[in-house]
């Protein structure tokens, strides 16, 4: 039988990469000591792992007009990647990466058209063809989240992964109590899942988390690994040493490898723990994404 789809809702944007000594302070210069621009975003990225373990997807992404725009579109279009979505009028916006001796990352977005979505786009999908679906906080935050949300309402069959990231502080309880009662599995990373829960340890965070969907919550703790709650248990999945480049996209990556290793039949501890493995290699890569090489060093 054919693989469904998995449907990855999102923005597709251009990382600008600035590598710094450390973030300027008010008034302070500071010299960038390099410069990239890549393609990026959260659903762009989390389609890109899927991809790589050659599960059957569909990246639902708009890609506006302008600079950024142009860039993402090309871009695409060399790597043979369409989204099914006509083209808005406005224009595509960036992400500014930050990227500080250390590897860690701060991220300044300007947003645009690839963050809000037109009920009518989803009337271009064969819902038949797809099982599961990816969310994130970014395009839900927007005005327009609530038209990704009536879809998923709509087609209650469809298993759906949020990453609300760290704007699952700053969503209006009434939209988070309408995704919870989808039974998502839930995705976010320890400092998100305690500050928004209030407790002290990743294990409290994911009980209280599991109580509002029924439904497994990864919470990831760096090289430490993860912490995955189900109705059977709460595991503790090891993480993989890595030397830090910087950490774009590896929380991106590690749902990305989650859902396609679920897709082929793993366990959630199995897809857990190679989703650690991929997460690390792109810890240890420049930017958010694994080339194909590297992906296929790591065995998984």
């Amino acid at each position: 039988m054919k693989m469904k789809q998995v449907l990855v809702i999102g923005s597709t944007v251009t990382d600008v990469i600035i590598h710094v000594d450390h973030l300027p302070k008010t008034s302070e210069d500071i010299h960038v000591i390099g410069q990239t621009m890549s393609l990026g975003g959260c659903a762009y990225n989390v389609s890109d792992m899927i991809r790589h373990f050659q599960v059957p997807y569909i990246l639902f992404s708009p890609i506006g007009k302008g600079t950024y725009g142009h860039f993402v579109r090309e871009a695409l279009s060399r790597k043979g990647v369409k989204s099914p979505i006509p083209t808005p009028e406005q224009e595509n916006g960036c992400c500014y990466c930050f990227v500080e001796a250390s590897g860690e990352r701060t991220f300044v977005c300007h947003r645009g058209a690839e963050y809000r979505f037109r009920p009518e786009w989803f009337d271009l999908l064969d819902t038949d063809a797809i099982d599961s679906v990816y969310i994130c906080g970014l395009e839900i935050e927007e005005s327009t989240g609530t038209h990704i949300v009536r879809f998923l309402e709509e087609n209650p069959k469809l298993q759906v992964y949020f990453a609300p990231g760290p704007r699952i502080q700053v969503l209006s309880s009434d939209i988070l109590s309408r995704i919870f009662a989808l039974s998502p599995i839930l995705h976010l990373n320890e400092t998100e899942a305690r500050e928004y829960t209030r407790r002290q340890t990743a294990k409290e965070a994911a009980q209280i988390l599991y109580a509002k969907t029924g439904n497994a919550v990864i919470i990831t703790l760096g090289d430490r690994g993860a912490c995955c709650k189900t109705a059977e248990k709460t595991a503790y999945i090891p993480g993989v040493k890595a030397k830090q480049t910087d950490t774009i996209g590896a929380g991106d990556s590690h749902i990305g490898a989650v859902i396609a290793r679920l897709k082929q039949g793993a366990t959630m501890e199995e897809a857990v723990a190679d989703a650690n493995r991929v997460a690390a290699a792109v810890v240890g890569t420049s930017g958010a994404l694994l080339s194909d090489e590297a992906f296929l060093r790591l065995g998984v």
